[in-house]
């Protein structure tokens, strides 16, 4: 009986402190041993506290899952601004690089395209989109916030902000090290093509091209466009309409979580055919709730949190943890097979995308592969009682509690 009062004790006193030398605040006994008296912005501290004070679970060397639109620069032109995060300023962002972009009415980005796929979700406002396939058929549509569109490599398009107040969105590229300021534009081709060969391609004079500008537009003011109809009746002409469309609202997507606390949405190739490399989730987590622990098996993931604020836990062999908290504008990666959960610690819903190089979204729950693993060999693990193994939630649990 003696013996196993000490193993219950000393369980006790390890429990949420499972390391040596213990880590965590909770066991500095000298008061001075969580102090910082040295230089320190309080505004940036306080906004990430679980960097500042981690929790002692954490452990190990994980490299840094945070990043933020809000510390990188914006690239503003009359028209609009865009800002980015790449693998150059996120070292392991490797499968996936992030945009902010905002264009006023009329702002356009002017035609282009690039090496690598375009994801974007749109965060507010509308915003025309036009884009062509290796077939001759053009597409134009009109998104709001909430839809998303998706431009395989190579796929010219151009976007433009619609009244009343243009849109900002974000765009994902399926290649963490492309760039949003380095890409194919028509001016830049233009005013460095001799101007006999423009006039042979096109079948016109060379005179025709004598005020294209010598510098590349990017981001510039246009006019308000006209009615979709009558645009999509003058780019369409005899050809005809791709098989598939390029823009999808996520709202129209069922959701996957299947417990009362918050939604996930889900678009892949399952639901929106042409997006053959990007998968994506809109997570709505509500106060008091958290996605559940789970690990992604066949891509890394790329997260933008839109709304509230969010920790999230990340775990590797090593053991190596890391923990951080997110607020909007942040960026977050987890690694494939990485397990992770992200709470809710604020007081109000937290919204947050899931983006993954993958045509496909797959997913394992920790709580549903042992709620169907041998109840007693996962007693014989974890020490619990066996009859409650089977009771844990299952895969559609991806929001709990319940």
């Amino acid at each position: 009986m003696g013996a196993a009062m000490t193993v219950s004790a000393a369980s006790a006193g390890s429990f949420g402190n499972p390391d040596e030398p213990p880590q965590g605040a909770i066991n500095a006994k000298n008061p001075a041993s969580v102090t910082d008296p040295g230089p320190q912005d309080p505004a940036i501290r306080d906004q990430l506290q679980s960097a500042f004070s981690p929790p002692p679970t954490d452990v190990g060397g994980m490299p840094q899952i945070w990043s933020s639109f809000n510390t990188v620069q914006r690239r503003i032109q009359n028209g609009g601004w865009a800002r980015q995060v790449t693998q150059a300023d996120f070292a392991i962002s490797t499968t996936i690089s992030g945009v902010n972009m905002r264009l006023t009415a009329g702002g356009i980005r002017e035609l282009h395209w690039h090496q690598a796929a375009e994801w974007a979700y749109m965060t507010f406002g509308h915003c025309r989109v036009t884009v062509i396939d290796p077939t001759g058929r053009p597409y134009v549509a009109d998104v709001k916030e909430g839809d998303i569109w998706y431009f395989p490599a190579g796929y010219p398009h151009s976007l433009q902000g619609l009244g009343p107040d243009g849109c900002e969105f974000v765009i994902c590229f399926d290649d963490g090290a492309a760039s949003e300021f380095n890409t194919l534009l028509v001016t830049d081709w233009v005013a460095h093509t001799p101007p006999a060969v423009l006039a042979t391609n096109f079948g016109v004079s060379a005179e025709v091209f004598a005020k294209t500008p010598l510098h590349n537009l990017w981001i510039f003011q246009g006019k308000v466009p006209g009615d979709l109809a009558s645009v999509r009746n003058l780019m369409t002409g005899n050809a005809g309409a791709p098989p598939e469309p390029f823009t999808f609202s996520l709202a129209s997507s069922p959701n996957l979580n299947e417990t009362k606390n918050g939604t996930l949405q889900l678009a892949d190739s399952s639901n929106f055919k042409v997006s053959t490399t990007v998968a994506a989730v809109l997570q709505t987590v509500p106060p008091g709730a958290m996605r559940s622990m789970h690990w992604h098996p066949n891509a890394d993931e790329w997260q933008y949190y839109i709304k509230g604020k969010a920790r999230m836990g990340v775990f590797n062999t090593g053991p190596h943890v890391l923990t951080m908290d997110f607020n909007p504008g942040d960026i977050g990666y987890v690694p494939r097979n990485y397990g992770h959960y992200v709470q809710n610690i604020g007081d109000t819903d937290m919204q947050f995308l899931a983006v993954f190089r993958t045509a496909k979204f797959e997913e394992f729950s920790l709580s549903d592969w042992l709620a169907h693993s041998p109840p007693e060999m996962v007693a014989e693990h974890l020490n619990v009682d066996p009859a409650a193994v089977p009771q844990w939630p299952g895969m559609g649990a991806r929001i709990v509690p319940k």
